[in-house]
């Protein structure tokens, strides 16, 4: 099993001084233990993505660290972090034709030497990759003729096919029916692997999440379980809205209502 810690993370796009200070991150640390499920929240602009960008060795941080268990991701080769970490990114990748079998298949490439096919292990995992999702059966379907909650599955299950030991998901329920969003991060959250998610739903954050991460103008202000973190004030103070926060009727976890003005 396997944790991911980022410590005093300093990053800005082109450098210092080339970008709005919005999309910096300042001083930002957070840890993921394994099998966890943490959710990293906040408002547009503040930060979410970037972090992930760093967590997953596409950003390279200005000052900090980025380590899974011991090893420092930036002093590891991109395939070593491959066979390690698997992205569901929040926007559908141009699968040009491709089926979904093939699609999945994408996930075994760091395990593969390179003029190497697919073998019998690979297909095997990839079958039980799309198994997972509930997609037995759509191997031959084009990638693109799918819906967008299907898609959402095919590439989860290719990230499933890498077997990774860290899982990171930057809103994956954009732009899903609400039903396909509670799919998704039910079939997650079964998963037991350690996890780390941007969520714009806090209703969403609050049921499937161990624990939170606020970010905001790039520093992390408060972390804790949905239970902690999800309070009036600091609903008030990062998103700037009022809300009234109770307990869900079914579920016990928090539920916000957002407050209209007249």
């Amino acid at each position: 099993m396997t944790s991911l810690n980022l410590t005093n993370l300093a990053w800005t796009p082109l450098g210092q001084g080339h970008c709005h200070h919005q999309f910096q991150l300042r001083e930002a640390s957070l840890r993921v233990a394994p099998g966890e499920f943490v959710g990293l929240i906040g408002p547009n602009g503040s930060g979410k993505t970037s972090l992930l960008r760093c967590s997953y060795r596409f950003s390279r941080p200005d000052q900090g660290e980025v380590r899974l268990d011991h090893y420092n991701v930036w002093k590891q080769t991109p395939r070593w972090c491959a066979q390690r970490i698997a992205v569901v990114l929040q926007e559908f990748p141009e699968a040009f034709g491709l089926t979904v079998a093939e699609v999945v298949a994408m996930g075994r490439t760091p395990h593969k030497g390179l003029f190497d096919g697919d073998s019998t292990a690979d297909r095997a995992i990839a079958r039980q990759a799309l198994e997972s999702v509930g997609l037995l059966g759509f191997e031959a379907h084009a990638f693109a003729t799918l819906s967008g909650g299907e898609k959402q599955r095919v590439i989860l299950a290719r990230a499933l096919a890498q077997q990774p030991q860290l899982l990171i998901l930057d809103e994956p329920t954009n732009h899903l029916d609400p039903r396909y969003q509670l799919e998704l991060l039910q079939r997650v959250k079964r998963l037991g692997i350690g996890t780390l998610a941007s969520i714009h739903d806090l209703n969403l954050a609050a049921a499937f999440c161990d624990r939170l991460y606020v970010i905001d103008h790039g520093r992390i202000v408060a972390s804790g379980t949905p239970e902690q973190v999800l309070t009036v004030t600091l609903l008030r103070e990062v998103f700037g809205v009022d809300a009234l926060v109770d307990q869900h009727p079914l579920s016990g976890y928090p539920r916000i209502t957002w407050i209209t003005q007249p």
